[in-house]
C-alpha cells in the first residue's frame, strides 16, 4: 500500500503540472487510505505537499511570464485570510463526535472525508464539463472585477483550510471564465495561488500537529518530480484534453470514499 502511495504521489505532481489543479484533491485520500494517516493530520500534511510541489511548478511559469501577479494578489490575500480563520477557528471547533444517525456515529474524521468526497464529485464535474469556446476566446485582462475574485478567493481559502485541498479546480475556472486569462497563464497563476494558500495553511497548523518530516519530505519530493514531468509535457499536450479523463477518475475516487466511509463501515 505504501508503494502505491508513493506512485500516487507522482500522479499528484503530474496533474498539478499539466492542468494546474486536481492533483491536490488526491493528496488527502492517498495519505488516508494508502499511508493510513489520520484524516485531520492528513489535511495538514496535504497542505505542505501541495504547497511545496506548487512552488516548484510555478517557477517555470513565472520565468515565462505566465503568472498574472495582480490577479494572484487580489485572489490570494482574501484566500490566505480565509485559510487562517478556518485553520484557527473553524476546524478546531468541530467536535470529535459530530452527530449520530441510527447506529452510525459521524466523527470529525469521517465528516472531513465525506466533505472531501463531495468536493471531489463537484470538482470532477467542472473537469468533465469543458467549455472550449470560452477557453479559445480567452485573452489577457486589463481590468479586474474585484468582487467576484474576492469572493472566489475567500471560498477557495475556506476549502483549502478545511480539507487541505489547494483549490486549483476552483481557481482555474474563475481565472478563465471571469478574468479571461489564457489557459497557460491561468495554470501558472493557479499554481502560484495554490502554493501561497497551502503553505500558509500548513504553517498556521504546524504548531498544533505532530509532523513526521522525514515522511513528508519524501512524499513532497516525489510529487515535485511529478510536477516537473507534468510541466515538461504541458508544452506538448493540451490540458483541456486531459481534464475530462482526470475528472472521471476523481469522480470514481469521490464515490469510493463515500461508500467506504458509510456503507462499508
Amino acid at each position: 500500500m505504501e508503494l502505491a502511495g508513493y506512485l500516487a504521489s507522482i500522479l499528484i505532481g503530474i496533474s498539478l503540472g499539466l492542468i494546474g489543479g486536481g492533483g491536490s484533491i488526491l493528496t488527502v485520500p492517498v495519505l488516508v487510505y494508502l499511508f493510513h494517516i489520520d484524516a485531520g493530520l492528513a489535511t495538514t500534511n496535504s497542505l505542505f505537499i501541495v504547497g511545496a510541489t506548487s512552488v516548484v511548478g510555478s517557477l517555470s511559469y513565472f520565468r515565462k511570464g505566465l503568472v498574472h501577479i495582480p490577479t494572484a494578489i487580489v485572489f490570494g490575500l482574501p484566500s490566505v485570510a480565509a485559510v487562517f480563520l478556518t485553520r484557527a477557528f473553524v476546524l478546531p471547533a468541530i467536535p470529535e463526535h459530530v452527530f449520530s444517525i441510527g447506529d452510525i456515529m459521524v466523527t470529525k474524521n469521517m465528516l472531513l472525508l465525506l466533505l472531501f468526497a463531495l468536493l471531489m464529485i463537484g470538482a470532477s464535474y467542472s473537469m468533465i464539463k469543458t467549455d472550449h469556446h470560452s477557453i479559445q476566446m480567452a485573452h489577457p485582462i486589463h481590468k479586474i472585477s474585484f468582487l467576484p475574485v474576492l469572493l472566489q478567493g475567500l471560498f477557495t481559502g475556506l476549502i483549502t483550510g478545511l480539507v487541505g485541498a489547494g483549490g486549483g479546480f476552483l481557481v482555474i475556472p474563475a481565472l478563465v471564465h471571469w478574468l479571461k486569462l489564457p489557459m497557460k497563464t491561468a495554470v501558472g497563476t493557479s499554481l502560484f495561488i495554490i502554493a501561497v494558500n497551502s503553505l500558509a495553511g500548513f504553517f498556521f497548523s504546524v504548531k498544533h500537529a505532530e509532523i513526521h518530516w522525514h515522511f513528508l519530505l519524501i512524499v513532497a519530493s516525489i510529487a515535485i518530480v511529478g510536477i516537473l514531468i507534468g510541466s515538461y509535457f504541458s508544452t506538448k499536450i493540451q490540458a483541456q484534453k486531459l481534464k475530462p479523463v482526470f475528472g472521471w477518475f476523481v469522480l470514481v475516487m469521490g464515490l469510493y470514499i463515500i461508500i467506504r466511509e458509510t456503507i462499508v463501515k
